[in-house]
């Protein structure tokens, strides 16, 4: 991944994409050894970012637990609701970030996780946008755009996004893979607009990068010399 340099105290930093779900890792923060100075709107930026790192950690954990309660409604509703509280506190602190640092395209991006999960999907993209005119190469905010563009049916997005990281993030590619099985077993259950033929084409395409996924990664399987 590219380094950025932000203007402070201890911040040179390596943003790796595998770190956490959003993409983002936290970022070295200001010593507190008295006499602490004036953080500057940098160093504030990174305490909000590394803050939202923390919560979105917490809803992507209370998002899967409601998942696991599929037996009892109203249970998983209240484990819903309290991740989407830790959504909309870690939304607070990547917008306080942005807010002070315009150009942290890792707070962009986090800030669009956010959005995308509590169900805003436009300004989700927005956000994730902003963080890729930032940073082009951002392969966590492509591969979570392509999710956003799924929740609004904009397959063909999605595609061309899956192109993009397969050819240069092949773990961030599986991820979107991924994504998109969820989307065919939900519009297939429920279209939600969409035309049976459009779903049933999306199938065929994905069956033929499946296929394509897995030549390529018998290709780069290590060989076996033993005779």
């Amino acid at each position: 991944m590219p380094r950025k340099s932000l203007v402070g105290l201890a911040m040179f930093v390596l943003v790796q994409g595998a770190a956490l779900a959003s993409g983002g890792s936290p970022m070295p923060g200001p010593r507190t050894s008295a006499p602490s100075p004036r953080l500057t709107p940098e160093q504030q930026a990174t305490q909000s970012y590394n803050s939202g790192l923390k919560h979105q950690e917490k809803g992507d954990d209370l998002a899967k637990e409601a998942d696991a309660q599929a037996a009892d409604p109203k249970k998983r509703e209240k484990i819903e609701s309290q991740a989407r509280k830790e959504y909309e506190k870690a939304m607070k602190e990547f917008k306080a970030a942005t807010e002070k640092d315009p150009k942290m395209f890792q707070a962009h991006s986090g800030l669009g996780y956010t959005l995308r999960k509590t169900g805003d999907y436009d300004a989700a993209l927005a956000a994730y946008n902003q963080a890729l005119e930032l940073e082009p190469h951002y392969s966590p905010a492509i591969e979570y755009r392509a999710e956003a563009y799924l929740g609004l049916n904009r397959v063909d997005d999605a595609k061309s996004a899956y192109v993009t990281l397969f050819s240069g993030d092949r773990k961030r590619a599986d991820e979107l893979q991924a994504a998109m099985k969820r989307w065919l077993e939900k519009r297939r259950q429920d279209p939600q607009g969409v035309a049976p033929e459009a779903i049933e084409e999306f199938s065929k395409w994905m069956a033929q990068r499946e296929e394509i996924a897995g030549r390529t990664s018998a290709l780069t399987q290590p060989k076996d010399d033993r005779w």
